[in-house]
């Protein structure tokens, strides 16, 4: 058994893709149309392209609990996920320079540094930097 794809709920998919792919730099790896107006949209890094997917899953939009949690993670200031990065610091920088919106700057935390994003889609997502 193996990971293959993680999913994060989303408001708008459209709208993700651009942030993810745009700002954060994941690469699109499927598209296709769904049922309902919906579509199968997967991302991977450009550092491991035939690694984990990420789904952008429009979850809060048709099932109910889906979106209580969401947005109950998101009031409580709490990331949806983790994505590592080699350098934290200088990914805020260039985020913010992006003009992405942070709930809290670069902090040193035992053996990591970690900032938290507002991916605009209804998440904070955690950038994590092993020390």
């Amino acid at each position: 058994m193996k990971i293959t794809i993680l999913s994060i709920p989303v408001l708008d998919q459209e709208k993700a893709l651009q942030f993810y792919t745009t700002k954060l730099g994941f690469l699109k790896k499927l598209d296709k149309a769904l049922d309902g107006g919906h579509r199968w949209i997967t991302l991977v890094s450009p550092e491991v392209q035939d690694g984990i997917e990420l789904l952008l899953e429009p979850a809060p939009l048709h099932f109910e609990p889906s979106k209580v949690y969401q947005d109950a993670l998101f009031a409580a200031g709490i990331p949806w996920t983790q994505f590592d990065v080699d350098d934290v610091q200088a990914e805020y920088d260039r985020l913010v320079a992006l003009g992405v919106e942070f709930s809290m700057e670069p902090k040193e935390m035992g053996t990591v540094k970690a900032t938290v994003l507002n991916d605009t889609v209804g998440n904070y997502i955690q950038l994590v930097e092993y020390l």
